[in-house]
């Protein structure tokens, strides 16, 4: 069976294209990729500030309570 110029041809571009898409989506896939990592990153970020304001009122408030209870049974005018 002899060969198809036409068919090569178009197989050529079809296979052209086919490699250009997927080079197309293999950088669309790295950047979204990276983006994630960048955002894993930035969460982690914030789960760690957080946790540090967390600390921070669970002091305050235990001082909070600290002066109240002082302050339980105090006159008001005897200051």
């Amino acid at each position: 069976m002899p060969e198809d110029p036409i068919a090569h041809s178009e197989l050529a571009a079809l296979t052209r294209r086919f490699e250009e898409v997927a080079g197309k989506y293999d950088r669309e896939f790295g950047i979204i990729k990276s983006d994630l990592t960048a955002v894993r990153l930035q969460i982690g970020n914030l789960d760690q500030k957080v946790e540090a304001l967390d600390e921070k009122i669970d002091r305050n408030q235990a001082q909070i309570i600290e002066l109240l209870t002082q302050l339980v049974g105090q006159r008001p005018d005897a200051g």
